[in-house]
């Protein structure tokens, strides 16, 4: 009996696509929607690596521009009121703010080395929710993709043992399937919800760093301007 048994198990096929295949609706719909996620969260770690590299690089440019000696209003002028860049948009956002703040006789309007730092900080902030856009889902994903799986494992695992009291056979062949098929779903939990931890504690650090990077630059301008306000 235990041969029959041991022949008939390893007649049954245990690869991904045919325990997908011989799960209940259920564990299947779960199945989808954790490797929808599982995508989703693959397309956002792809897309925050490419536009990290790409501030990065950008920042890096631009601070050699503004280091290079060359003045201020011909940066200005060359970038104009509206660049792509985030640097460049601080930059430019500070800058629109010290034209602003001078009156038709070339004086300054009071209270314009405030006006700056926020018009600035309003700049940053734009720039910081860009850069952090996308990075809940990756949370979201990380989170609840391991109980998501869990929940296609106890319905899977219910219908497994309810399969064995209707057939009153608990051999091998009948338990593994249906085992097997509950474990997937946790498996494919875990697959989903640890790249997408390990990647938003990542990016999250890495925008971190991008932020104050900006926010060191905006300090530095504000100095700048600061110094020339007072001369």
């Amino acid at each position: 009996m235990e041969a029959e048994t041991l022949a008939m198990a390893q007649e049954i096929d245990f690869s991904m696509w045919a325990l997908f295949a011989r799960a209940t609706f259920i564990v299947k719909v779960v199945m989808l929607m954790l490797i929808v996620a599982s995508f989703w969260a693959w397309s956002i770690i792809i897309q925050k690596w490419i536009t990290y590299r790409k501030a990065r690089r950008e920042a890096d440019v631009f601070d050699r521009r503004f280091w290079s000696g060359e003045p201020l209003d011909q940066l200005f002028e060359e970038i104009g009121p509206d660049p792509t860049g985030q640097s460049e948009k601080i930059f430019a956002a500070g800058m629109m703010e010290w034209r602003r703040s001078h009156r038709n006789d070339g004086g300054l309007i009071a209270g314009a080395t405030a006006r700056i730092d926020r018009s600035m900080d309003v700049a940053i902030a734009k720039e910081s929710e860009s850069l952090q856009h996308g990075l809940q889902v990756l949370a979201t994903v990380g989170s609840t993709a391991p109980f998501v799986g869990l929940f296609g494992t106890v319905w899977g695992i219910m219908n497994a043992f309810i399969e064995i009291a209707e057939q009153q056979n608990t051999n091998l062949a009948v338990v593994a399937p249906g085992i097997a098929e509950a474990l997937l779903a946790t498996g494919l939990g875990l697959l989903a919800a640890i790249p997408a931890v390990i990647f938003y504690n990542k990016l999250s650090a890495d925008s971190d760093r991008i932020v104050a990077s900006y926010e060191a630059f905006a300090d530095e301008f504000a100095t700048i301007l600061s110094r020339q306000l007072d001369s």
